[in-house]
């Protein structure tokens, strides 16, 4: 399991460009102009994880399987999408499907690429792209409110609880927040999750800026920051223009024009990492003289759902994991010098899979 992250942001702020970088691929067409993708393109990378690679050198693994994160390039949204302006109402669909948007902000000048707005202002962007989803929500929340009319006249207390939390996201739109803000009870999380709601999803800007300001960022990647904060939102600082050109280099020569350009590492990384964070994710691998293999979860999740992961059968019959710490299987140099070290655990059911923990499943079939 990877996750999925969308790609949104006005016309002509460099989302295309940044995708096209990302997934290293030409499947998006990068245009001065708006609605240059009419499709959601959607591309895979491998999340890159320096930790696969020294434990396939230690077990000699013929193969490295890394785990992948899916970028969905989205069409450029406009005011009024809300309302099926430009191309929304079929845009704002496919921003329900994935995990966590992105919002792309323009934070560099030129003046050969137009701007929808006629100006360059990240912020005032942000608002606009927020203010379409929230007016996306508040309609589809009235609508199914309607539609829960006769159920609730009944004792449906699947309609009354669904009813209890559109009245919940309603009362906070209406204050001009989006629905991530409404305080949602363990017994309703489910439920909540469900409505699929636009603004319930994890934001993280993007602020792409120019070549020069990519190490160090600019006035206006600053502003977005302060938003950011102000918000509880992540952000990261990306020059698209630079992505696009590691794309197409060898990674030792990436390397190389990213120090000269004052980088430590690519951009594809830092997001993928604030991604990661903004989902709660985690890694755990398995590995073996076949294959060293990362697979991604989510904080907090019990072995036998980790096990799940791999196989449905394998979470069905799971027994026990045999689990090893990654600094301890690097330092002691493998899996038997862990085990006669006794640093190989057995943990059963209820053990919380940690980050970077080298994990072999055993289960009924």
């Amino acid at each position: 399991m990877g996750f999925k992250m969308g790609i949104v942001g006005l016309p002509n702020v460099g989302k295309s460009t940044l995708f096209n970088a990302l997934t290293r691929t030409a499947a998006a067409q990068a245009a001065n102009f708006p609605f240059c993708t009419i499709e959601p393109n959607v591309g895979e990378v491998a999340v890159p994880d320096t930790r696969l690679d020294k434990l396939a050198a230690i077990a000699g693994s013929k193969q490295i399987i890394p785990t992948r994160m899916t970028f969905v390039d989205i069409a450029g949204l406009v005011k009024g999408a809300s309302k099926g302006e430009g191309l929304g109402n079929q845009f704002l669909a496919n921003i329900r499907e994935v995990d966590a948007i992105a919002h792309v902000l323009r934070c560099f000048e030129d003046g050969d690429v137009t701007h929808v707005e006629g100006r360059v202002d990240p912020v005032a962007d942000a608002d606009t792209i927020e203010t379409e989803l929230m007016l996306a929500d508040l309609e589809s929340i009235e609508k199914r409110r309607a539609n829960l009319v006769r159920k609730l006249k009944g004792t449906d207390k699947e309609a009354q609880q669904q009813d209890r939390l559109l009245a919940a996201a309603q009362e906070v739109l209406e204050n001009g927040k989006p629905a991530r803000f409404v305080e949602v009870d363990d017994e309703d999380l489910r439920a909540w999750k469900l409505l699929q709601l636009l603004t319930t999803k994890p934001v993280l800007y993007v602020c792409n800026v120019g070549e020069s300001d990519a190490a160090e960022g600019n006035d206006h990647a600053a502003r977005v920051a302060k938003m950011a904060a102000a918000e509880g939102n992540a952000h990261v600082i990306i020059s698209a223009r630079i992505e696009e050109e590691i794309s197409q280099l060898e990674p030792d020569e990436a390397q190389m024009f990213l120090e000269e350009m004052g980088l430590q590492e690519a951009g594809l990384d830092r997001l993928i990492r604030a991604g990661y964070d903004l989902l709660h994710l985690e890694t755990y691998f398995t590995v073996g003289p076949k294959e060293a293999r990362a697979w991604t979860i989510r904080s907090g999740t019990t072995a036998p759902r980790a096990a799940g992961v791999i196989h449905g059968d394998f979470e069905k019959g799971f027994i026990r994991a045999e689990t090893i710490a990654y600094d301890d299987f690097v330092t002691l140099g493998g899996e038997q010098p862990a085990k006669e070290a006794g640093k190989m655990r057995a943990e059963g059911k209820s053990y919380v899979v940690k980050d970077g923990d080298v994990l072999h499943f055993l289960f009924n079939t």
